[in-house]
């Protein structure tokens, strides 16, 4: 090619670049005017929520689309800190979110839960002044019915608890500078039963238990007729607790008619997988769940396609090791050993047992294979083979503890490292699937040992025996290793069974409520 040809391919090759930066420019740029036209198109009134960080994200989302269902035009407002990523800001504007950043305020309680550091923050929706009204829900909740007459409410509406308490997980707030500043003064004076922010607004609403109940089908007249409340109490429909409905095993109100449902019980939120198979309610949440939308690539199901390839990890890993190191075994099958190994001969002897009607014991069959043949040599070391047959007396109980510390370890790691917010049934099954193998491998090393033990002490029972009986009992010892091999069968299935009931236990029991009924 000359070198002019060259050039000129050089230009074209810049000349097209350049025009996809501008393509890709103006893309953008009609992207974020869209973006700008969706910000500015704001209602007077608004659902809003709080993230503090990437770990409610999928919470947030459940919750937008649940108020979505409802069919409302009203603003969803998110207010994010300094701690939820840039990835998961994007993935709510595309779901429909106004983010809003804010500052934490601080907690200014020093007893407190280190998890409460910034929820002073949930004060900032009383300074929500470009909205005449907010109704404010926890991202542990979700939709199930429409709640726009919420919008009805006055001043200041939540839902009382425990007869005395108000609940800060779901409130309707009419935004008042004036109020927020009056609270700002008052943060660090007015005690906190919780260390939270819940605590602080039981003590500046201190009245609240007296506030009527809202009734939003109440006419203009009526509404009229009486003084305008300062706070009213939002029925347990608006607020339905988890907490309640466990120590009860069913909720206080009718559950045809619930419209919010909030999941109060601390680390049992419902985007962990293993909160579907302990409570019942969780259903709720994961019905939504599977229909949200794919806003960006790999997030349709509420699926985390940073986790989708750690997923695919877990569920293949066990897998190819377990194919790696049962390769032994299957030259065995291809050679033709397998009717030649331990199972089949311990079948046969089985078998020979039960014509013969004689009753020895399983580990008693060492002794038997000492009986077969003729060799003098062999009956002389007899005596020697019999202290080779006993087995130590503690090791039965040392091997069921073994066991089952086995399977405890095994199934608390693979919870570990399963993700947290796989769909239920994808988190099962690698538990199940880890618990399997890392119990195997586990409990391999403990016989490993025993075998090596037992090896070790066979060699010092033999070291008197003569050359030829030391041949036979060589015999003998492959029969009692592959009586071995048998009692590892045993252990193996039985303890497998175990590791597979362990994690479906909660799942069999049913364990919907602490206090059955």
């Amino acid at each position: 090619m000359k070198p002019r040809d060259i050039n000129g391919f050089l230009l074209l090759a810049l000349v097209y670049l350049y025009l996809l930066r501008v393509g890709e420019s103006a893309r953008l740029g009609k992207g974020d005017a869209k973006k700008q036209v969706a910000q500015s198109q704001k209602t007077s009134e608004a659902y809003v929520t709080l993230l503090y960080g990437d770990e409610f994200v999928l919470g947030v989302r459940v919750l937008g689309k649940s108020i979505r269902n409802t069919g409302t035009t009203k603003d969803m407002v998110v207010l994010v800190s300094d701690g939820v990523s840039p990835y998961a800001v994007h993935l709510l504007e595309v779901d429909g979110w106004i983010v809003e950043h804010i500052q934490l305020l601080a907690n200014p309680n020093h007893k407190r839960p280190k998890r409460f550091w910034g929820v002073y923050t949930k004060l900032k929706i009383f300074n929500m002044t470009n909205y005449k009204k907010v109704v404010y829900l926890d991202a542990d909740t979700v939709v199930l019915r429409s709640i726009e007459d919420l919008f009805k409410c006055q001043k200041f509406c939540a839902n009382l608890k425990h007869s005395e308490r108000l609940n800060s997980g779901v409130m309707v707030v009419e935004p008042s500078e004036s109020v927020f500043n009056d609270m700002m003064t008052k943060v660090n004076t007015l005690p906190s039963y919780t260390g939270g922010d819940q605590g602080f607004l039981n003590s500046y609403y201190a009245d609240f238990p007296n506030a009527h109940l809202f009734e939003p089908n109440l006419s203009q007249e009526q509404l009229k007729s009486r003084p305008e409340p300062s706070m009213e109490r939002l029925s347990t429909l608006y607020n339905a607790d988890v907490g309640l409905y466990m120590l009860a095993n069913k909720w206080m109100v009718d559950a045809n008619e619930l419209l919010v449902v909030h999941y109060t019980l601390g680390p049992l939120k419902p985007w962990d997988w293993w909160t579907a198979w302990l409570l019942k309610p969780v259903d709720l949440w994961q019905d939504v769940r599977v229909t949200l939308e794919g806003s960006l690539p790999g997030t349709a199901g509420g699926k985390d396609p940073h986790k989708q390839l750690l997923v695919k990890i877990l569920c293949v890993v066990p897998l190819l090791v377990a194919l790696f190191y049962g390769r032994h075994f299957l030259i065995q099958v291809q050679q033709g050993l397998l009717c030649n190994g331990s199972f089949c001969g311990y079948a046969r002897h089985l078998y020979y047992k039960y014509k013969s009607g004689s009753s020895m014991p399983i580990y008693s069959a060492v002794g038997v294979s000492t009986s077969i043949g003729s060799n003098s040599q062999y009956a002389n070391g007899l005596g020697s083979m019999s202290n080779f047959n006993r087995l130590p007396p503690y090791l039965g109980v040392l091997s069921i503890f073994i066991c089952f510390l086995s399977v405890a370890i095994s199934v608390g790691s693979a919870a570990f490292l399963v993700p947290r917010q796989v769909m239920p049934w994808t988190g099962l099954s690698l538990l199940y699937e880890w618990s399997f193998f890392l119990f195997m491998v586990i409990f391999s090393k403990y016989l490993d040992v025993v075998n090596a033990w037992g090896r070790a002490s066979a060699s010092s029972t033999f070291a008197g025996v003569s050359d030829s009986s030391q041949y036979d009992s060589g015999k003998g010892h492959q029969r009692h290793t592959s009586t071995c091999d048998v009692a590892t069968l045993y252990y193996g299935l039985g303890m497998a069974m175990l590791a597979i009931l362990a994690p479906s236990l909660p799942f069999f029991f049913g364990v919907t409520a602490l206090f059955l009924r």
